[in-house]
Formats: C-alpha cells, sequence, structure tokens
C-alpha cells in the first residue's frame, strides 16, 4: 500500500491537524491514499474522527515511535 502524500503534522495544535490534512485530502484524486504522521492523544483522535465525518475512510491507523501515530487515509 503506497500512499500518493506523505503529510507530518506532529508540529501543530489542534485544529490545524485536521485542516491540514482536509487540505491535502483534497488535492488528491477519488481512491488515492494520504499518509499523515500526528501526535498522540487529542491530535489522533481528533483527525481519525474528522477524517471519518468527512466520508473518508482510515485504511489503518499504526504507532509511529513513542508520541506519534501513522494514519492512512483513502480519499472518497
Amino acid at each position: 500500500m503506497s500512499a500518493a502524500t506523505r503529510l507530518d503534522v506532529t508540529r501543530d495544535l489542534c485544529p490545524m491537524t485536521f485542516v491540514k490534512t482536509k487540505l491535502e485530502l483534497e488535492e488528491l484524486a477519488i481512491g488515492q491514499l494520504l499518509e499523515v504522521l500526528v501526535r498522540d492523544g487529542e491530535p489522533v483522535s481528533n483527525v481519525t474522527r474528522s477524517v471519518e465525518e468527512e466520508g473518508h475512510r482510515i485504511v489503518s491507523r499504526e504507532r509511529h515511535g513513542d508520541a506519534a501515530w501513522r494514519l492512512v487515509i483513502e480519499r472518497k
């Protein structure tokens, strides 16, 4: 599974984590994948929830180091 784009929002605060993710998803064609690196806690919860509310699909969600998560999102 190869993502079309990779986005690192580990240095951003909510709600910018989702805003940047949403803007990046809008640049992709339907069905393309976006890999997002996001911090643990509120950021990963908010991005996951908001992406799903927008109708996109979380393909995978896995730990990335001690304090981050790697999300792979399919644009719908």
